[in-house]
């Protein structure tokens, strides 16, 4: 009875058969047009008349109408989901920066590049240039002796002040961060020992001042301890010097000493305990891991303190009083040039002597990075093993067809 109520009646086979043929004769009217289209496009008349150029061209400028339908949809939906960008919002806060950094340092930069090659000064109350005379302020300042004692005065205070701030600064460095020893209260200590690099070296040299003056507690200490008479220190060159350099250490050991506690904190600690296990002492832990692994460090340091040492000015003027100390053996570089553009009022020199600064500290950063910085270039290093075994093998095949020649 399922089977039999399952069979479609007639009239619905009927009706099937009829939309059946309705689909059918649609097709072939489609099929009809289609072809029609293709013979009107391709019939000999039409191609006669237009030719098979311009129906190609038609067919692209169809192909072409069809790409911009395709792209604008594309487009339109990208539209509807765009992300929103902030990236705009970075560089309009880079805006102020920018502009402070173009008036007030490019353009002194540049204009003082400039001046160094006119006559530009004052002379009570004329103004004397700008004239340009080329290299003539160069040759001045460069054929000055002046130029080059304020420039080793200079070299020399760094020196002493740089010595003893470097190997101080590695102790600390590697005491702090030695896991073994396990110190208290670090990080007070760290901050005690930065604090004076927050202070003024102007204040330094103030505050030094009073302190070593005849009157001053440091006299008064050395009279009650049974010196006759006071010690003028400001007569002294060497103690001159040394205070100067001095203050220069003490505002800068504790900054050294944190930019080395960094880098020996970011070697792995593994490293040093494969050391210890393997029975190596501290000594050749430090100058075999300890330093090599910290060399791009201590190069960044000596540097920056090459270039503040060259740049030292507050603590000297202020201590010596302008004057440079006796025989003006304390009278920096800095100074000359402070003087040169302040009190003699000659911005073409002060423009050269800037100039040359700044040609020296690059010629001396440039010189201690490539002696100091490794080269760990494996593919240079392979390509000079490679020419290393090439020689040797043209050498070995040289000497033994002398010896085949010599056996013949």
């Amino acid at each position: 009875m399922e089977e039999l109520n399952n069979n479609p009646s007639p009239q619905e086979e009927e009706t099937s058969l009829e939309s059946v043929a309705a689909d059918g004769e649609e097709l072939n009217e489609a099929g009809e047009r289609k072809d029609e289209e293709i013979e009107d496009r391709y019939n000999p008349e039409l191609l006669s008349k237009y030719g098979i150029f311009c129906l190609k061209v038609h067919d692209k400028l169809d192909a072409f109408k069809a790409k911009l339908v395709h792209k604008k949809v594309e487009e339109d939906g990208v539209r509807k989901h765009k992300m929103v960008s902030y990236s705009k919002y970075g560089y309009i806060f880079l805006i102020p920066f920018f502009t402070i950094f173009l008036i007030f340092s490019f353009y002194p930069l540049i204009q003082t590049f400039v001046y160094s090659f006119f006559e530009y000064y004052k002379q009570g109350v004329r103004t004397i240039g700008p004239n340009f005379i080329g290299f003539r302020n160069f040759q001045v300042i460069l054929s000055s002796n002046y130029t080059w004692k304020y420039f080793g005065n200079t070299l020399i205070i760094w020196i002493i002040g740089f010595t003893p701030q470097i190997i101080i600064s590695l102790l600390l460095a590697i005491w702090f961060t030695d896991s073994r020893l396990k110190l208290k209260f670090g990080n007070f200590f760290k901050g005690v020992m930065y604090m004076p690099n927050l202070v003024m070296a102007s204040a330094f040299g103030m505050m030094f001042l009073m302190l070593f003056d005849i009157s001053g507690p440091v006299n008064q200490i050395l009279i009650a301890a049974g010196r006759k008479e006071p010690f003028i220190f400001g007569e002294s060159v060497g103690w001159t010097r040394a205070i100067i350099a001095f203050i220069n250490w003490l505002m800068w050991f504790g900054n050294t000493s944190i930019l080395l506690m960094s880098g020996i904190m970011g070697i792995d600690e593994s490293v040093f305990e494969s050391a210890r296990l393997d029975g190596s002492s501290s000594w050749k832990t430090f100058w075999h891991i300890t330093m090599p692994l910290l060399l791009p460090i201590f190069v960044y340091v000596l540097i920056t303190s090459l270039i503040g040492g060259i740049q030292l000015f507050d603590a000297a003027q202020i201590y010596t009083s302008t004057s440079g100390g006796p025989e003006q053996s304390s009278y920096t570089i800095m100074m000359y040039l402070y003087n040169l553009v302040a009190n003699a009022k000659d911005y073409g020199r002060g423009g050269a002597m800037s100039v040359i600064l700044f040609v020296l500290t690059g010629i001396l950063s440039i010189f201690i990075f490539k002696f100091l910085v490794p080269t760990n270039n494996a593919i240079k290093q392979e390509a000079r093993a490679r020419k290393a075994r090439e020689r040797w093998l043209k050498g070995a095949k040289l000497a033994e067809i002398q010896g085949g020649i010599a056996n013949a």
